[in-house]
């Protein structure tokens, strides 16, 4: 580690790739800069590895040989790109050449060794060649590269260094390849050679897959330090090592090759006067240090263990965890242990996301290159149960699916459909998408049942051998035994849960321990990502707003109602009374017009949280009621909610989504929210996760939120987009302290509280039974009914439980209401702690399993609370005053303080619980004067960045130099198409208009020409 200049940390970085890296050391001589490749190495390596077909190559073509083969490849390098080619091979006179052999999947044999042995990994300093690029006396510079990585003569990766001792960090290196690396030259040109380009210094590793000039976005490739940015420090070695001594080794750089850089393409359909129109956009993905950690830890355990693990990876929003499921999945459907036996038959992922089928398809196929490999469960549950009796390897699913399974499964075998599903022996890797949501309730049992079934009948058998329970039949005794053991961790199934915001359960139930000896198995924090710039911090700008508001009664003597029952009716009364929903629109709509409207270029849009159906309703109607009166134009607003409302302060009228989106159909809404003319969604329970708009800038919060509703909800902000800097919150409804304590635990580490305790599961058997309202014999009668197999359920099955659960009824009828709100405390509590903890611990008490039935249709029977009614205030109350005042304003520090634990259900019982005006330059101003559009400064920075686009394009400006303003034109006519589509997401209105309004495209075009065509001239003449 000795020597302070930039030589020595590149000699130091050759040495480790060079001693165990993997590496031989290549002179910069051998670089042909023509081809930008290492011509001796891709020949040696096609000679080396297969003889046969160079020999045969070279019979027909003779001396003529090599200049032939590097002319093949170079033009498939230039049509399918480096890592096309390098994965399948390229073409010479009919005969395919493989340019890497890469590891098999299961154990190598000896000529798979010997080919994998023969690949060529050449480190290279200093690489030279003459740029596109020019000096300042015009002539082409001369372009130095510190450090090249190549593969078997092409190269893959560059990398600039920097030391900090001398003056320069990794962020000089960043700039060096954005002002003076450009993506013409070959040896950069965006996927035809080098794939990915590293920024180094000793602290920090910064990495890009596209040069693009000022446009080249770095990512940060840097492990983190406590929770947060950066590297941590390393006794006696440099905080960056691990770039050169695990990332670059040899094994590692091929297997990255491999499995994980895949080429992104996202396609969407234009209109334009000349019909429609595919655009693509390509981003090639490299994955971010964190991923590859990830996967390669979780694949490596696995592989070491075998199934029956359960692990959590706690990756932040903004992680990329799209890609690293589809990464994990595709490297354990294919995953063998140390005995060459695979470790999963099959890799089921549960997921909501519509999106993520058709990108790991997409991924999964540039790896393998051949279908079948993934298959989306769309049709019926029959196709799930096809797909894991042949043993698709990759099957992707919702968790809704599985619920109907066993009812599929009995109505096929009973028809003899012959699609009996086969687990016996089968081993399943199961990984969830966001897994609290997924994981918790009574889908994840009937998941592991099915995937277990052979297994599951098979520990039946063996415990029916071993115990006795003389009081219930055999056939109720295995079923019984089943759903004990459906619950319990199953030997054949491997968890593997993604999310950024685990609750108590999840941490326990994925309890695979990590780095801190708990779970999560793995870790990306919230701190990490916004340091790294990967999401916003939500709560840099945070407002809370208090309520004060007094009542008086209209009547002289209190009505006597239950406190707490008119505290929360009051509660409603106040949130959904007028004045106050008027009021509170006055101040969002005011506030938007103010504070919001002009971030982000005059395009931020703002979402309202509100706490009902029926106040979203309220809230739109009021919303669009004053942005009338006021005759405000430019602030559209949207609604979100579910199903019909009905208003009883308004008898007869019903409103839905879509009729008050003006017939927008709900499929539709997220696509016509990005439009800029709508520039507020009002929600109830919708969009409040997995919604993806970066334009989301502000949010208005009337509704109480806590932990992680708190958390997913306020992070619907965190998005990046170009231009925006902060976001912001008005909170209505909650505390500072409250979102604090909620966003908190998952800012950093997540801590755990006390595990609930399985005796307590005991003590409220006993407490049940004390009530006596219901006895033993009334749980074992249930339990023979019920536990005889479901498709057998008789209507007189269902009279005999029903006549049970009636007498009970009637017992806990008799009882005062403060009992009966006691005992039902009791009944829930026993339910969620047993289905908790059964999750945990492999119960396998008969007595708590069939007091889990019984108490689980017992509460489905219970009548509601009280009498029934939700308790109304009539006209007992006046409104006296009512207003806002703001209580705080500032930012909220979740970098002090420390998170409170997350609580596991450990308690018996249960909790009910005016700005200056802008002139526009021309271009802008002459459209909205010809066209009557209202286009702003937003707009007009649209146009600048086409403009200066242009002008770096070096043949646009030959072309201007070289003709006149008519001819030059007619010359920027055919390449604006290019100019615009490039900048299409930088406005969407404008990019529309010019692509099908033949008049408006004109005179855009002509403002541009002239001004390009001027500034070019000017700058020629200084």
């Amino acid at each position: 580690m000795s020597g302070h200049t930039e030589n020595d940390f590149e000699t130091a970085i050759e040495a480790g790739l060079i001693g165990t890296g993997g590496y031989v050391k290549r002179s910069p001589n051998a670089y042909d800069e023509s081809l930008a490749l290492f011509p001796d190495d891709v020949t040696g390596f096609l000679k080396d590895s297969q003889a046969t077909k160079w020999a045969q190559l070279e019979a027909l073509l003779g001396v003529k040989t090599e200049a032939t083969v590097l002319d093949s490849l170079a033009k498939e390098l230039e049509i399918k790109g480096t890592l096309h080619v390098l994965r399948h091979g390229f073409k010479c006179y009919g005969k395919t050449f493989r340019l890497a052999y890469f590891r098999p999947n299961s154990g190598m044999n000896p000529e798979a060794a010997a080919l994998y042995a023969a690949n060529r990994l050449t480190i290279t300093r200093q690489v030279a060649f003459t740029s596109v690029m020019k000096n300042a006396e015009g002539k082409h510079r001369r372009c130095i590269i510190d450090v090249t990585l190549s593969l078997n003569g092409l190269p893959v990766v560059t990398a600039e260094l920097k030391n900090p001792l001398t003056g320069q960090r990794a962020a000089d290196a960043m700039r060096q390849y954005i002002e003076a690396r450009d993506e013409r030259d070959l040896l950069f040109a965006f996927k035809k050679r080098a794939l990915v380009h590293f920024a180094v210094d000793p602290d920090e590793v910064w990495m890009t897959t596209r040069l693009k000039g000022k446009e080249t976005v770095f990512l940060p490739f840097n492990r983190g330090h406590n929770h947060g940015a950066g590297n941590p420090p390393v006794e006696g070695n440099w905080k960056t090592h691990y770039l050169w001594d695990e990332v670059l080794q040899a094994d590692s750089l091929l297997d990255i090759l491999q499995r994980f850089m895949h080429l992104d393409v996202k396609e969407r359909q234009v209109k334009t006067d000349k019909g429609t129109r595919t655009i693509g956009k390509e981003t090639m993905i490299f994955p971010r240090y964190h991923q590859l950690d990830a996967v390669r830890k979780l694949v490596a355990h696995a592989r070491e263990n075998g199934s029956g693990r359960n692990y959590l990876i706690q990756h932040s929003a903004g992680s990329g965890k799209s890609n690293s499921i589809a990464w994990l999945a595709h490297r354990l459907a294919s995953l063998h242990d140390a005995q060459d036996q695979k470790v999963f038959h099959s890799v089921v992922v549960v997921t909501d996301r519509r999106v993520l089928d058709q990108q790991l398809q997409n991924t999964i196929y540039q790896f393998e290159h051949k279908t079948g490999v993934v298959e989306k469960i769309d049709e019926d549950t029959q196709q799930l149960v096809r797909a894991l009796s042949q043993g698709t390897p990759i099957i992707i699913t919702t968790i809704q699916k599985f619920p109907f399974i066993s009812q599929a499964l009995s109505t096929l075998e009973s028809k003899g459909a012959g699609v009996k599903i086969d687990t016996a022996g089968k081993r399943f890797a199961v990984i969830v998408d966001e897994a609290h949501s997924s994981q918790s309730g009574e889908t994840a049992t009937a998941l592991r049942g099915m995937l277990n079934r052979d297994g599951i009948e098979a520990a039946i058998a063996a415990q029916m051998s071993d115990e006795e329970d003389d009081d219930l039949s055999a056939e109720a005794r295995a079923a019984l035994l089943r759903d004990a053991l459906k619950r319990a961790r199953q030997p054949n199934l491997s968890f593997f849960a993604f999310t950024a915001t685990p609750k108590f359960k999840t941490k326990v139930l994925f309890d695979e321990p990590g780095p801190s000896g708990t779970s999560p198995f793995h870790e990306y924090t919230m701190r990490q990502a916004i340091e790294e710039g990967f999401i916003m911090d939500v709560l840099q700008n945070y407002t809370t707003y208090k309520r004060f508001f007094g009542l008086i009664k209209k009547v002289e003597n209190d009505p006597e109602v239950p406190r707490k029952k008119a505290a929360k009716a009051l509660t409603r009364y106040l949130e959904l009374h007028p004045v106050n929903i008027e009021q509170v629109v006055s101040v969002i709509v005011e506030h938007f017009r103010l504070y919001v409207m002009h971030e982000l270029g005059g395009r931020a849009k703002a979402m309202v949280v509100t706490g009902s159906r029926l106040a979203a309703v309220k809230y739109k109607l009021a919303f669009d009621q004053y942005i009338k009166a006021n005759g405000y134009t430019g602030i559209r607003s949207l609604v979100a909610f579910s199903g019909t409302v009905e208003d009883p302060d308004d008898p007869g009228a019903s409103y839905t989504e879509v009729s008050m989106n003006d017939g927008l159909a709900e499929s539709e809404l997220p696509e016509t929210f990005e439009r800029d003319d709508y520039r507020v969604l009002l929600v109830a329970e919708k969009y409040q996760t997995g919604f993806d708009q970066p334009l989301l800038q502000t949010m208005y919060v009337v509704k109480k939120l806590a932990g992680v509703q708190a958390v997913q909800t306020l992070s619907r902000l965190n998005r990046m987009a170009p231009g925006k800097a902060r976001t912001f919150v008005l909170d209505f409804a909650n505390e500072e302290d409250d979102i604090f304590k909620a966003f908190k635990p998952y800012y950093e580490a997540t801590p755990i509280g006390d595990n609930a305790d399985p005796h307590r599961l005991s003590e409220l058997q006993h407490k049940l039974l004390e009530w006596a309202i219901f006895a033993p014999a009334d749980v074992d009668a249930f339990a023979e009914v019920w536990y005889r197999p479901k498709r057998e359920h008789s209507a007189s099955d269902h009279r005999a439980m029903n006549t049970l659960l009636d007498m009970v009824l009637q017992r806990f009828g008799e009882r005062e209401e403060h009992e009966q709100e006691e005992f039902r405390g009791q009944l829930t509590a026993y339910r969620n702690l047993y289905a908790f903890l059964s999750q945990i611990i492999p119960y396998q008490d008969s007595e708590l399993e069939k007091l889990y039935a019984f108490v689980r249709n017992l509460i489905a029977k219970l009548p509601p609370p009280g009498d029934g009614r939700a308790f109304a205030l009539d006209d007992e109350v006046a409104l006296r005053y009512f207003r806002l005042q703001q209580m705080t304003e500032g930012s909220i520090e979740l970098g002090k303080g420390y998170a409170d634990p997350l609580k596991g259900p450990t308690d018996v019982g249960t909790l009910h619980v005016a700005e200056e005006p802008v002139t526009l330059s021309s271009l802008v101003d002459k459209l909205n004067e010809r066209f009557g559009t209202d286009f702003n400064e937003a707009d007009q920075l649209f146009f600048d960045q086409i403009r200066a686009t242009a002008e770096g394009n070096e043949q646009i400006v030959e072309a201007a130099r070289a003709n006149n303003l008519g001819d030059f034109s007619s010359y920027l006519e055919r390449a604006l198409d290019e100019l615009f589509i490039d900048r299409m997401e930088g406005n969407e209105e404008i990019f529309s208009r010019i692509m099908t309004d033949k008049a408006f495209r004109s005179a855009a075009h002509e403002h541009l020409a002239f001004e390009i065509f001027r500034r070019v001239r000017e700058d020629a003449e200084k």
